[in-house]
């Protein structure tokens, strides 16, 4: 009797944690690879878009690269000088003078240097760019070339602030930042760079990844090729439970189980694991209104992976206008047996964001639920690259549909003879986007948000697709 007490007890206990968790798909999740060791020498560049991004996602490895003999170099995109409200809690009173927005980044960049210095690196490992937190990713996609650089509404800063830093002075536009990145990469030629990931919903996160792509590509020629890791740290409802859970396994989001990512695992030691908590506490102007938060990240393992490269082959349009997609994405977790049109099939409990060369066109396909009808619309971005341009130069396109009516931009300006297509039908949207418009890329950049009416529904996170 007292056994079977004690196995109902147990089997209790194994309930309650599982429902505690993300409950994720375990057989996917005992594939996922081990990081591959770092070596003696080897040189490792971690990219934060903020102070606390490099220490919530790779605390971990900055040790174990350290241990192996490695050399390690920080690059912060920003100062963090934008989360007014963490500094209300944090310092009890309301900002809103430009000089105390300053503060808050100097603040913050003094967190890190002591949370690095804590992991065994030196201030000298540190590079602070400075650009405007929360204001990156519109640089990226509207201030290139500009006469007025990008002005913060908030801070009311339209250049780098901090007097100690490298970009001191630098216009808030995309060359600076592009340059600034460049220089770091190829004066420091990493063998492995790990950078935030181009599905999270933090917008800097989204753009250091995006200036990361261009920068390699300009530097294609210069540098022998370093291997990505990005690293993912803003995805709603994740990871859970909160707060610091050591026992527990840093698993992707569920919405990524069976996505395209390849991911790979760092798993901690003890040690390895109890430092990188200790580093979290570095950060007190964080901690005090979100440890709840940066210590779930603290658990036995760290997390890393991007999407592939997608690489089209032109089509012809068949008959019934249904064309040969390849390269898609997953959306609409909610929306059950869509029909995918293009692809003869259904897919069980998600929508499908398919992508096509066809003849002088980039063509985006959109599965969506027959129940959104006309007030269904997307916000899609596409960005093209091409070694016979600069990068400043090319188009800058975002496209805004609703219903059967749509609006191209060229970074802003609205273009009016843009050419682009948009067949609207019950349950499916297609775009196809002149390659000319684009400025006929060697491959595109490209993220699609989808909503019904002014209500987000979801998104699909940048893929980099080549189409010629």
């Amino acid at each position: 009797m007292l056994k079977c007490k004690l196995l109902i007890f147990l089997l209790f206990l194994l309930l309650v944690g599982c429902a505690s968790t993300e409950n994720p798909n375990l057989v996917y999740w005992s594939k996922v690879p081990a990081l591959e060791f770092f070596k003696k020498d080897e040189r490792v560049l971690i990219l934060a878009p903020h102070p606390d991004d490099e220490v919530i996602a790779c605390a971990g490895v900055i040790q174990q690269a350290l241990k192996a003999g490695a050399r390690i170099k920080i690059v912060y995109l920003t100062n963090g000088d934008h989360n007014e409200l963490a500094f209300i809690v944090y310092e009890k009173r309301i900002i809103v003078r430009q000089g105390e927005f300053v503060h808050m980044g100097k603040v913050r960049q003094q967190e890190s240097i002591k949370a690095m210095k804590f992991l065994g690196l030196s201030e000298d490992d540190l590079v602070f760019l400075g650009y405007p937190d929360y204001g990156t990713f519109n640089i990226f996609s509207q201030h290139w070339q500009d006469k007025k650089p990008f002005r913060d509404r908030l801070t009311r800063i339209s250049s780098v602030p901090y007097k100690d830093n490298p970009s001191y002075g630098a216009a808030y536009c995309g060359e600076n930042i592009l340059n600034d990145l460049t220089k770091q990469i190829l004066d420091y030629q990493p063998d492995k760079i790990f950078v935030s990931h181009p599905a999270d919903v933090n917008v800097d996160h989204k753009s250091l990844y995006l200036f990361l792509q261009v920068a390699l590509s300009d530097l294609e020629d210069q540098i022998p090729k370093p291997k990505i890791y990005p690293y993912l740290v803003h995805c709603v409802g994740w990871p859970k439970p909160r707060y610091y859970h050591p026992e527990l396994e840093l698993y992707p989001p569920n919405k990524f189980i069976d996505s395209e990512i390849n991911w790979a695992r760092a798993d901690l030691s003890f040690g390895e694991l109890d430092k990188k908590y200790q580093s979290i506490l570095f950060y007190k102007s964080q901690t005090e209104s979100s440890a709840f938060y940066l210590f779930s990240f603290a658990r036995e393992n760290e997390l890393f992976g991007d999407y592939p490269v997608l690489e089209l082959v032109p089509q012809q349009t068949l008959k019934d206008k249904i064309v040969s997609y390849f390269g898609a994405s997953n959306m609409f977790e909610d929306a059950p047996n869509l029909e995918l049109s293009g692809q003869k099939e259904e897919v069980e409990g998600n929508g499908q964001v398919s992508y096509a060369e066809e003849d002088i066109y980039f063509a985006v396909r959109v599965d969506k639920p027959k129940k959104l009808s006309n007030r269904f619309g997307v916000l899609l971005y596409v960005f093209g690259y091409s070694k016979n341009t600069v990068f400043a130069a090319m188009p800058k396109i975002r496209i805004i549909t609703a219903g059967n009516k749509y609006r191209v931009f060229n970074a802003q300006k609205r273009v009016i003879n843009s050419g682009v297509l948009l067949e609207f039908g019950k349950n499916y949207l297609i775009l196809k986007i002149p390659l000319k418009l684009l400025g006929e890329p060697d491959y595109v950049l490209t993220a699609l948000k989808a909503f019904h009416g002014n209500l987000p529904i979801d998104a699909v996170g940048f893929r980099k697709i080549k189409v010629k």
